[in-house]
């Protein structure tokens, strides 16, 4: 496949999904993202996601280059839609961006790239199309999230820690993936990130077009669409993809 496109052509999503971590806070034999849940691995419900969406034109997975795990996933229908990137890095901000660099000549400035994290397996059609719909037209981008509604302590860093104050969860929002900008955006908000040497400071991709000066728009994410970090937050994955909602 080759996915270039003259400058004149309308732009179009892929997916970018940086994979390469080892997800130590699970404690597993094998990366988190190859761990079972509900029937399939973790990393398989997101490719399956995109590959299956038609407003993604393509999907890029970025791995390490010792991962021995990914090319079992590969069925001949999600090699038609799917790429393997072994550039990993370690980091997650190091994986996207060595990701974004190997598909330069494969994508257009103005392509969207969608970075979704490997450990959100509760994607589906409904959010993606909720984020597209949403930033269609909008030159800076933005990402799913959803409005902060615990209220918040700041820890006085204490073992035990205890509560030093409450903090204000008026404006907060909860930071969830896809996370969509143009690839030329996103890029160069990396490359200096990475100049200036701050790329160890970005937490997400928005933090870094942040960093640029700019502000991602918010669009409202579910709670299905939860990061799978730590092993009790498996247990509500598997609940809402086997659920009735699913």
């Amino acid at each position: 496949m080759n996915p270039s496109q003259s400058a004149s052509s309308p732009s179009r999503h892929v997916a970018l999904i940086p994979a390469a971590g080892v997800g130590a806070r699970m404690g597993g034999q094998i990366p988190k993202q190859y761990m079972p849940l509900a029937g399939r691995p973790m990393l398989l419900h997101a490719l399956q996601t995109f590959a299956a969406h038609a407003r993604i034109a393509h999907t890029y997975v970025v791995v390490s280059a010792e991962d021995g795990w990914i090319d079992s996933l590969m069925t001949q229908d999600l090699l038609q839609r799917v790429s393997i990137l072994r550039v990993g890095g370690p980091t997650r901000q190091d994986s996207v961006f060595n990701g974004l660099n190997a598909i330069r000549d494969q994508v257009a400035d103005a392509d969207r790239v969608l970075v979704h994290d490997a450990a959100r397996p509760g994607l589906d059609a409904a959010l993606l199309d909720r984020l597209l719909d949403a930033l269609a037209g909008d030159e800076v981008g933005g990402l799913l999230a959803v409005p902060v509604v615990d209220t918040l302590k700041r820890g006085d860093g204490g073992t035990p820690a205890r509560s030093q104050e409450t903090v204000p969860r008026a404006g907060l929002w909860a930071a969830q993936t896809p996370q969509m900008f143009p690839y030329a955006l996103l890029q160069r908000a990396l490359q200096q990130a990475q100049a200036q040497g701050r790329l160890g400071e970005i937490t997400d991709d928005a933090s870094a077009i942040e960093m640029l000066g700019l502000r991602p728009r918010l669009v409202e994410g579910s709670p299905r669409n939860l990061k799978v970090t730590l092993a009790q937050d498996a247990a509500l994955a598997e609940f809402f993809l086997k659920g009735p909602h699913a």
